[in-house]
């Protein structure tokens, strides 16, 4: 029988005061999207307000294309599931195998104290599934607790986008959360690679990515949990 894989995407379009544009990153979806799929995985996309879920401008631009977000763009099927998106309060963890963030920094204002995305983190756990997130999508990650009441993260290794990449796409004072410092403070093993390296890591049920050239990587690992 073939894996259901729910794939959670951000609603959120605008990049704080900036009056630019922000949403999900392109290759964060593309490159999982098609190792799920090329695997026999069922996949099911959602967002917290359903419908088309924003696209950060940044991931359309053409230095940011691999033959993943070639592929995506090129694939009617795909790209109608996308202005489709199930609404986030629709979907119940005991539907799936597996959960996965894509990035992008929409997440970072919406989905990391997004109810129904932490009802699904948890439940997902509770349940001894695994839940995937990569580049800023780990932030999905810091309010969620485990059976006990505790922070998920706690004394798990993590990664995600680093302090460093941040400054690195001059967003530092922009963002309301960075990645790196919210995974620490709430008691996760945080760990890193060169900036815009990839690098994952995974503890348990936990599967994290640093940045976008971890999103195949993140997935993959994602794929061999499943195949245990």
């Amino acid at each position: 029988m073939s894996k259901r894989i729910l794939v959670v995407l951000t609603s959120h379009d605008k990049l704080g005061d900036t009056g630019e544009k922000t949403g999900f990153w392109l290759e964060e979806l593309a490159a999982p999207y098609y190792i799920f799929k090329d695997a026999g995985a069922e996949v099911t996309l959602a967002s917290p307000q359903g419908g088309q879920p924003p696209l950060d401008p940044k991931s359309d631009a053409e230095d940011s294309q691999t033959d993943a977000t070639r592929r995506f763009r090129d694939d009617e099927s795909a790209n109608a599931e996308l202005a489709a998106t199930h609404r986030l309060s629709d979907m119940q963890a005991d539907d799936f195998d597996a959960v996965f963030y894509p990035g992008g920094h929409g997440p970072l204002w919406d989905l990391v104290d997004d109810g129904n995305s932490l009802r699904l983190i948890e439940r997902f756990i509770a349940t001894g599934k695994p839940v995937a997130s990569v580049c800023h999508a780990p932030i999905v990650l810091i309010h969620a607790k485990d059976g006990e009441g505790e922070p998920l993260v706690k004394g798990r290794e993590v990664t995600g986008f680093t302090n460093g990449e941040e400054e690195a796409v001059g967003l530092t004072d922009v963002v309301p959360h960075l990645v790196e410092d919210a995974l620490k403070k709430a008691g996760g093993r945080y760990s890193k690679a060169d900036d815009f390296t990839p690098y994952v890591r995974e503890d348990g049920q936990l599967i994290t990515g640093q940045n976008p050239p971890s999103s195949a990587p993140t997935a993959d690992a994602l794929m061999a949990w499943l195949a245990r």
